[in-house]
């Protein structure tokens, strides 16, 4: 059966695509965010008073237990597939999925739903730190299966999605 993980930049719906998806496969979904605050605490505290290797660890280690399950849609943290480790066992057991957007569109979706749940955006200029990070991390994105966003439903997204897995 294999798993469907789901990456790509903040903004990019996957937590919304990914209960989607995962209702139509009939598949579990699993937030990585969502294990690592349920184990840690709110993730702006992991990175405030652990920092963000200590953040960065527990993504390694939730991305390892999930490369062992089976069955499962999985939606991760914007960053955690940029790492090796993480990618090597997620992909392991998983077809890996980038969804994207255009910048203007991340911005719109991103301010819209507020940033105060997301350390790596912290500082004055909220905009320029999403344009620096989206640029930084284009390259890396690029190694996994594309699958756009913008101007689509999420509804729209996830049967993509469904289309591409019986290839």
């Amino acid at each position: 059966m294999g798993n469907v993980v789901l990456t790509g930049f903040m903004g990019t719906g996957k937590t919304t695509v990914g209960r989607l998806l995962a209702a139509a496969l009939g598949y579990e979904f699993v937030d990585t965010d969502d294990v690592i605050e349920q184990r840690h605490g709110p993730i702006p505290e992991i990175f405030l008073t652990d920092g963000e290797a200590a953040f960065r660890r527990y993504e390694r280690e939730v991305a390892t237990e999930l490369g062992t399950a089976d069955g499962l849609v999985i939606a991760t943290g914007g960053r955690m597939m940029l790492d090796a480790a993480a990618a090597a066992a997620l992909g392991a057991t998983g077809r890996v999925f980038c969804l994207t957007a255009e910048l203007d569109t991340v911005l719109a979706r991103v301010t819209a739903d507020g940033v105060d749940n997301r350390p790596m955006l912290a500082g004055p200029d909220v905009e320029d730190r999403i344009a620096e990070l989206f640029a930084a991390r284009a390259a890396a994105y690029a190694a996994f299966e594309q699958v756009p966003t913008d101007r689509r439903t999420p509804a729209a997204v996830a049967a993509d999605l469904e289309t591409r897995l019986r290839r």
